[in-house]
């Protein structure tokens, strides 16, 4: 094969390759461009939350990181025992040692903030007031009533009473209440688990009891109480089985889907720890990441949140789409057969050129 036949072969292929990697990347482009405002980017799966999270605490989790955050901690006011012992447990778990001074600090903050007389005394301010509730009193003093059904037919019949009494109702308190009292029928809208509802609603009061929960969570749960009950219907209701006939699916099933996901939460943490999250939760769409997150790392979330803040433990919930990554392939792919054929038309003109110039004397 002569030379010539070798570089028109070499410049098909090169050019067969560019329009190649440019179709493979117009393709993933459309693609992308026809999908929802932030498809470049897909959920991680459980497996891949869990890895991705455990090269970030290899980084991130040092001793000087966990020292500096259970210093900060400890100098809280009230300080959060919960979140304090969940860093501590990361530490233990990675085998990291806490500095004899810090330990020092910790005793003596245990020693003043857990007296007998003290903690009678949170607990009976927290049973009246659930604005001053630490989350270190709630599961005793609050949680058997407001996560038990119990709690949930007293949240509805004291939205009748203000109703009747021309007092304001508190919206969110009875729409939480009736979901986790309808969670069985409701759990088909999502087909979840109807266990996983009643928790989040139960959760959604407490957090709502102690200022945890954010606007943004709210307003769905508003709406869901204004529009989605048929609530002129319901003296046709001889039973709570009766309730789910008076919802408009439509409107409902946003605020369902808060609650399973808050009570997603409670299962794979605690009530304590979900409750902790919720601190951390600004809209629905957090609440759904945290609840996936929490599937891979279970008890571990909270302490793993406070090391690596939640900017972080959030972006590792995520990961480039594929689309992404062939659209870059395909664009590298021909850029690099781009260049390949400019340097092959170099070549040849400039071994054109060096002919000429070679056989320039001859002539004359």
């Amino acid at each position: 094969m002569t030379q010539g036949a070798i570089r028109w072969l070499a410049r098909l292929v090169l050019t067969s390759l560019m329009i190649a990697s440019l179709v493979l990347a117009g393709v993933n482009l459309a693609t992308l461009a026809r999908a929802p405002a932030g498809a470049a980017f897909v959920e991680r799966s459980t497996a891949g939350i869990e890895a991705a999270t455990e090269r970030a605490l290899l980084v991130h989790a040092t001793p000087d990181t966990i020292t500096t955050r259970l210093t900060s901690l400890l100098t809280e006011e009230p300080r959060n025992w919960f979140a304090i012992e969940a860093v501590e447990s990361l530490a233990a778990e990675r085998a990291l040692s806490l500095p004899v001074d810090l330990r020092h600090k910790r005793a003596a903050a245990w020693e003043q903030d857990n007296g007998f007389w003290q903690s009678a005394g949170e607990c009976a301010r927290c049973a009246w007031d659930a604005r001053t509730c630490e989350l270190s009193t709630i599961l005793m003093c609050r949680a058997p009533v407001d996560l038990s059904p119990l709690g949930d037919l007293a949240g509805v019949i004291r939205g009748g009473l203000a109703y009747l009494a021309g007092r304001d109702v508190d919206e969110v308190d009875v729409i939480l209440s009736a979901i986790g009292l309808t969670a069985v029928a409701l759990a088909v809208w999502t087909g979840g688990s109807s266990l996983a509802i009643k928790a989040g609603a139960g959760l959604g009061k407490l957090a709502k009891s102690i200022n945890r929960l954010p606007d943004a969570v709210t307003r769905p749960l508003v709406r869901a109480f204004r529009e989605g009950v048929e609530w002129n219907g319901i003296a046709r209701v001889r039973s709570v089985d009766d309730l789910p006939r008076l919802y408009r699916p439509e409107i409902m099933r946003p605020a369902v889907i808060i609650a399973e996901d808050a009570g997603h939460l409670v299962s794979r943490t605690s009530i304590l720890g979900a409750l902790h999250l919720m601190r951390y939760v600004d809209d629905p769409a957090d609440l759904s990441r945290m609840a996936r997150a929490s599937d891979a790392l279970g008890p571990r979330m909270v302490g793993t949140i406070e090391v690596l803040g939640k900017s972080r433990l959030m972006r590792l919930t995520m990961r480039v789409a594929d689309e992404v990554w062939l659209l870059a392939t395909g664009l590298i792919g021909a850029l690099a057969a781009l260049l390949g054929l400019l340097q092959s038309a170099l070549s040849t003109g400039l071994l054109r050129l060096t002919r000429r110039l070679a056989q320039a004397p001859s002539s004359r």
